[in-house]
């Protein structure tokens, strides 16, 4: 029998996580882990100085992998899925995952755009009925998600995190807050794709 997965370390969630969501702050990278922002500074400095992570400074800059980083995580997070014996788990979920993707990204087109007059624009949110219609869908949808997401976290604990940071979006959305559906750093648009690219990464398969 598989052993219980235990949970990532700190450096490897730290490292895996810039690897899923590109060039970042300390402070987005806390909110993605769920780690103090003091801890993922401490761990960024010990990583940088083993050459796996570098800082780009300027406005559009932050802390990213280097090659080396892309790799060791690359092998780290390998070793970690079959130590844990939860490969067959996770390609499972992968694969309820992808059935979800399609209606996620319709839902997404359904919030940027609306139908007026035949037409399609822009959604500027002026039409509450409109907007109520989609946040429902995407309600039901989280249902579903959240099943697949329960499943990760139990093969791989660190996969958890997505459930609390796609809920919370949701939590904004359905408060008012229209950008954590598809335009907020934090919403469930970009939650969901940095997800994709985790399950991806963990797979070892290439992003189509």
């Amino acid at each position: 029998m598989p052993c219980l997965p235990h949970p990532t370390s700190t450096d490897l969630l730290v490292l895996h996580t810039l690897r899923c969501i590109g060039f970042a702050s300390p402070g987005r990278v806390a909110e993605a882990t769920g780690l103090s922002e003091s801890d993922v500074e401490s761990e960024l400095i010990d990583l940088a100085v083993a050459g796996l992570v570098t800082r780009v400074p300027g406005d559009l800059g932050g802390w990213g992998l280097t090659g080396a980083g892309r790799a060791a995580d690359a092998e780290r997070v390998a070793v970690e899925l079959d130590t844990a014996g939860a490969r067959a788990a996770v390609a499972t979920a992968y694969d309820d995952f992808l059935l979800l993707n399609p209606e996620l990204l319709d839902l997404c087109t359904a919030w940027q755009m609306r139908s007026v007059d035949g037409l399609a624009i822009a959604n500027d949110h002026a039409d509450p009925a409109h907007d109520r219609r989609v946040l429902d869908r995407l309600t039901e949808f989280h249902r579903r998600a959240d099943v697949v997401c329960v499943r990760l976290a139990v093969a791989l604990p660190r996969f958890q995190r997505y459930r609390a940071r796609l809920t919370h979006a949701l939590t904004r959305a359905a408060s008012g807050a229209s950008e954590y559906v598809t335009d907020d750093l934090a919403s469930y648009h970009v939650v969901w794709f940095q997800l994709h690219e985790d399950l991806l990464v963990t797979l070892g398969l290439p992003r189509h």
